[in-house]
């Protein structure tokens, strides 16, 4: 018999840090307003594994005229420092006998290759799901990347994310979305399953 899934989202979910948040306040706001203002194909693409990370951090540096190689340094660690609490990972990891635990993350290439192994996410889930790798968002397609990992368990599975739209499409696939917000983190839900 296959256990239901317990999705799980990475950016809002279970984490709240931001690419390049130790760089200088002004940087900061400059490549907000460059990458997720002004120019957010380049994001959906780069979470669709049409960019790297070295090609958009030399598109940031060439925009806010700042060396590479710091602003690279900066965001290799920042990406090896998101944080991540070990009480909820100690939860999830005790779920793994009820259900097939999923990270599912609409994300980039520095994910698989910093954040996973210096925060040895791997070690807390079953599987591990990121945009880069799949070519798509996860409710892009009808959330065809649910239900292929779910399959027939999708209405015994249950998805934690913040995201409205993924937790409506997730709802309309059969699952059920609990929907992170500033009153109801991860945590309280982790509780009640």
């Amino acid at each position: 018999m296959m256990k239901p899934h317990l999705f799980i989202d990475f950016d809002g979910t279970l984490c709240h840090d931001k690419f390049w948040r130790s760089s200088p306040t002004q940087f900061q706001e400059l490549i907000q307003s460059f990458l997720f203002q002004e120019n957010t194909d380049l994001i959906n693409k780069w979470m669709r594994g049409y960019y790297t990370s070295e090609q958009i951090n030399q598109l940031v540096a060439d925009k806010i005229s700042v060396d590479r190689n710091w602003l690279w340094n900066i965001f290799v660690d920042d990406c090896k420092t998101m944080r991540v609490s070990s009480d909820t990972l100690e939860m999830i990891s005790l779920l793994r006998n009820k259900f097939s635990v999923v990270l599912i993350t609409g994300n980039m290439d520095c994910f698989d290759r910093f954040t996973v192994p210096s925060l040895k996410l791997d070690k807390y889930f079953d599987l591990i799901v990121n945009s880069y790798n799949e070519r798509m968002l996860k409710d892009e397609n009808n959330g065809l990347t649910f239900s292929k990992l779910a399959g027939n368990t999708i209405k015994s599975s249950i998805l934690i994310d913040d995201s409205e739209k993924v937790c409506k499409m997730f709802t309309s696939l059969g699952g059920t979305a609990l929907q992170v917000t500033p009153a109801k983190n991860i945590d309280y839900y982790l509780k009640t399953i």
